[in-house]
């Protein structure tokens, strides 16, 4: 058997990995231990959230599938942070974890190009330091130019409960026993990561009259760019909002030795998750708060699980009975599923390329938690962004790589191979230094380009992205050519909405800089025959144009670091007056370029002085 490119495991960074390759016309295999958990949502049942719901139109935009199967699955959906700035908004959507499998799995099988295998693998198959296939758990061996490996949380996995560690992954299912091993065998530093999941509880069993409910917004949304499902706002699923107390509080402080993590178990190396913490960890580390947030969201619409999100443990399962009953509303709540914590191995990210090509074996991509990553989201689109580079690599062209300024993508992975992870990853708002640039509204201006370069945008949508281009710079100059004149009736209408009179004639453009003034309210003076995309589009623009081009004037002075490239091979034992710490740093991660050096932990401002100096005194010897 012989294909060009294997993708190993078929969660979301699979799923994305074996669509870009196969989409690009090169021969993928999709290998996964059990072909009924392609998909899975293994966790929480939602998609997006803040800085993720930005990630997951950027993986549309480049042409990925996990928006447009989110869409499909979706039973709830609102924007995030909607009555604050636009850096921050992000669309979150609760997701049928029957569906959404369901949905992604009928979109691999219907792809040209591409085969799927249930199978275990154990082993890369290496040659020459080059990956050339796997090796299956029956020893049967499978060629292939490129790997992918996205194995999740099955390398070596233990599910942590109270003082019990059993070796499975989740769904109690066989974990992969020998991969991770093989892989610190070929020089990979392994590391021991941890993350957990809460329990489910029977909606029959709750009573609502004590919680607050969410519910979806009132009107259409997406996160992919090209069209809106047509889903029933009036009937999407509720969630509702609780909270802990100093009942349960107590409770966790007086069995805190019985949690996996406090004490009931004495051999745990691994690190949780610093961003979303378990709630001991909370009570623990936030002991002067009175209380925190407890979502109930439904699973599906197919069965009543109700998933408490916040209430991860490792708490032995009769003390989660007493912890779920002392939270208001939930004091009959009937436990379907116990929460537990998982361990399982990931590798270091400082060894992979900024393409997810790995340093240490040629060829070898890796995507998703092995990376040492959080959540659906970046999982996704590391997959996808390794499936693009494996391809292009057998194409002989260069690797899609993208700068912090261009993605919440960029940042992830430029996180990732500069500084390494101590817990799992995951992505915000804080982590991107541009955030007014990596707008959820702009994702599609930002990279639709590059998926058209690429191959994963056709024809069609990028036509209709370039009537999208055109008819924001149409609206723009319309504006810009369109005067306010201080007449009676003008100024009376700027009274009436709260806004200063004018005394001179003013351009539309100008006025909706005002920020009491948008285009809705100057229709009654313009007609404006546009969509309320482009109009959304057109009103940050004008908006936060002068936050807009400082940011952009930082991310120049960034960009023109990032193209003084530093050579793969530099010796930096022969550059005199490094610094001890940050000599270790650059010989370890390797930067390619004095941008990403300067974001290493470790290397100062003097020791990128220092490199440079070298690096000029080595292009005038050459």
């Amino acid at each position: 058997m012989e294909y060009e490119i294997i993708v190993v495991g078929a969660g979301h960074a699979g799923c994305e990995a074996a669509l870009a390759s196969s989409r690009k016309n090169h021969k993928t295999l999709l290998i996964t231990s059990n072909i009924n958990n392609i998909a899975d949502m293994a966790c929480n049942p939602s998609v997006g959230g803040s800085a993720k719901g930005i990630v997951v139109r950027e993986i549309d935009a480049l042409g990925g599938e996990m928006g447009k199967v989110a869409d499909r699955s979706q039973i709830q959906i609102k924007k995030l942070n909607s009555k604050k700035g636009p850096a921050v908004q992000a669309l979150r959507a609760q997701i049928d974890k029957i569906v959404y499998p369901q949905e992604m799995i009928k979109v691999l099988k219907n792809q040209s190009n591409l085969e799927i295998m249930e199978a275990m693998v154990e082993d890369l198959v290496i040659e020459n330091n080059k990956v050339t296939g796997v090796l299956l758990k029956n020893k049967t061996k499978v060629i292939g130019k490129m790997v992918i490996l996205t194995t999740g949380t099955y390398l070596k996995s233990d599910v942590l409960i109270g003082s019990t560690r059993t070796r499975k992954g989740p769904h109690d299912e066989e974990p992969s026993l020998h991969l991770s091993d093989n892989l610190k065998d070929l020089g990979f530093q392994i590391l021991r990561l941890k993350t957990g999941t809460p329990p489910r509880i029977d909606k029959n069993t709750i009573d609502f009259s004590k919680t607050r409910l969410e519910t979806g917004d009132d009107k259409y949304l997406s996160f992919n760019h090209d069209f809106i499902y047509d889903y029933d706002i009036e009937n999407q699923q509720p969630c509702y909002l609780t909270y802990t107390n100093a009942k349960l509080h107590q409770l966790i402080q007086n069995n805190l030795e019985k949690s996996s993590m406090y004490g009931g178990l004495t051999d745990i190396v691994s690190v949780g998750p610093r961003y979303c913490p378990s709630i001991e960890d909370k009570v623990v580390r936030f002991s002067d708060k009175e209380r925190h947030q407890i979502f109930l969201e439904p699973e599906s619409v197919y069965y009543d699980d109700i998933y408490i999100q916040g209430f991860s443990t490792s708490m032995p399962h009769d003390i989660q009975e007493k912890m779920v009953k002392s939270v208001s509303g939930l004091e009959n709540a009937k436990i379907l599923k116990y929460a537990y914590a998982i361990e399982y191995d990931a590798i270091n990210p400082t060894q992979i390329k900024q393409s997810l090509e790995t340093k240490i074996i040629e060829n070898l991509y890796t995507a998703g938690q092995i990376n040492g990553t959080s959540g659906y989201e970046e999982a996704a689109c590391q997959g996808l962004i390794a499936g693009i580079n494996a391809s292009l690599k057998l194409e002989g062209k260069e690797p899609l790589i993208l700068k912090r300024s261009d993605a919440y993508i960029g940042v992830l992975i430029d996180d990732l191979v500069t500084k390494g992870v101590i817990d799992p990853y995951r992505l915000l708002t804080s982590r991107a230094e541009y955030r007014l640039l990596l707008r959820h509204d702009n994702a599609d201006i930002r990279l639709r380009q590059f998926g058209y370069e690429v191959g994963l945008i056709d024809e069609d949508r990028y036509q209709k992205f370039q009537e999208k281009l055109n008819n924001i710079k149409e609206l723009e100059t319309l504006l810009k050519n369109k005067k306010l004149t201080p007449t009676k009736e003008v100024n009376e209408y700027l009274e009436n909405i709260n806004s200063a009179i004018i005394k001179d004639g003013i351009t539309m453009y100008d006025i909706l800089k005002r920020p009491e003034v948008d285009i809705e309210k100057l229709k009654r003076f313009i007609d404006i025959p546009y969509s309320n995309e482009i109009i959304e589009q057109v009103e940050i623009n004008i908006k936060y144009e002068g936050y807009i081009n400082k940011a952009l004037k930082e991310a120049e002075k960034m960009i023109k670091l990032e193209m003084k490239k530093i050579p793969e091979n530099v010796d930096y034992d022969a550059i005199h007056n490094l610094a001890s710490e940050a000599n270790q740093k650059l010989k370890t991660i390797r930067p390619t370029s004095i941008g990403q050096a300067l974001r290493i932990s470790g290397v100062n401002p003097s020791d990128i002085s220092i490199l440079m100096v070298y690096l000029k005194k080595g292009e005038r010897n050459d």
